[in-house]
């Protein structure tokens, strides 16, 4: 489960292929690792507070890196960047993408107080894997569709029976993230990707400051609980976004996409090392199609663009 959109950029020659590569990586494990910490405290508090949590320590981390690295820019006489103008257009941008965001987190963490962690991301990430889809329509796009619809049926076939409310929550997350890649793309023409992330974890810590400190009580504001909930905002939020920089600067775009289908498979091991659950074999070929019908779409795509002809791929085609 992404926390931030996935930025584009300049490529950054200091940074070496396999640098790039493990750090796209240590994205995948670091939002899945985040997740993992973040269900752990649903025993001491609910997950609407555990979702305030991961937002508020996010945004607090964000806005202090963003000062320090306007402070650096200042100190070297460098020009510090320019603010996104406010505005009607911007604005419904980022309230978009921050709905997007914020429905896709809580509705993810909901999901997961019923159903494992590795079969939550597996059904989430039907989101992005169906946008790849209907953006291809080629006849291999068919394939990965049955191959990914195979994978989530026999989710069904597992010895323990997966609680529905669980499922339909997570097909929830699912829509939301399909939708956030979408809006993500528009929010992007209006605004820097720190700026963007940084405004957004700050609208879901006030959508979700009601409902998280009432439910959270006492607990949430003891040291341990604190201490988790910034793990969790910083494996779920922070680090991502910046891995993801170092990737993009250096990677191909399809190349990282692949290797984000990692997800189901990190999300599941996490699960298992720091949760506990241990997933069956159905569940394992599950998770594999899930990953393969990503991984397949997104080289069948790319493959398509590079036979496409010149005048095709001009920007105004």
């Amino acid at each position: 489960m992404t926390a931030s959109p996935r930025p584009t950029g300049k490529t950054n020659a200091s940074v070496s292929p396999e640098l790039a590569i493990g750090a796209a990586l240590g994205s995948v494990i670091c939002v899945e690792t985040g997740a993992a910490l973040g269900k752990g405290l649903f025993e001491q508090i609910p997950s609407l507070s555990v979702s305030w949590l991961r937002f508020t320590f996010a945004t607090v981390v964000l806005l202090v890196l963003q000062l320090v690295t306007a402070s650096v820019r200042r100190a070297r006489h460098r020009p510090v960047q320019s603010k996104t103008p406010i505005n009607r257009t911007t604005m419904l941008a980022l309230a978009g993408y921050a709905v997007a965001l914020v429905c896709m987190n809580t509705s993810f963490y909901l999901a997961i107080q019923t159903i494992p962690l590795g079969i939550a991301v597996t059904i989430e990430y039907l989101g992005p894997l169906t946008v790849a889809i209907l953006g291809s329509r080629g006849r291999l796009d068919l394939l990965w569709a049955v191959l990914a619809g195979f994978g989530v049926l026999l989710l069904g076939f597992r010895p323990a029976g997966l609680h529905l409310q669980g499922v339909v929550l997570a097909l929830v997350a699912a829509c939301c993230w399909g939708s956030y890649i979408k809006l993500g793309a528009r929010a992007r023409q209006y605004w820097r990707g720190s700026d963007l992330v940084t405004a957004a974890c700050a609208l879901g810590t006030v959508a979700l400051a009601a409902p998280g400190i009432h439910g959270g009580g006492s607990a949430l504001w003891t040291p341990g609980v604190l201490a988790i909930g910034l793990c969790v905002g910083v494996f779920s939020s922070v680090l991502p976004y910046r891995l993801d920089i170092v990737a993009l600067g250096r990677i191909a775009p399809n190349v990282f996409s692949i290797l984000q289908s990692l997800a189901p498979a990190a999300a599941a091991i996490a699960g298992w090392l720091l949760l506990g659950e241990i997933l069956g074999i159905t569940d394992w070929i599950a998770l594999a199609s899930v990953a393969i019908a990503s991984a397949g779409a997104t080289i069948t795509s790319t493959a398509r663009e590079h036979r496409l002809p010149a005048s095709s791929q001009h920007p105004g085609a």
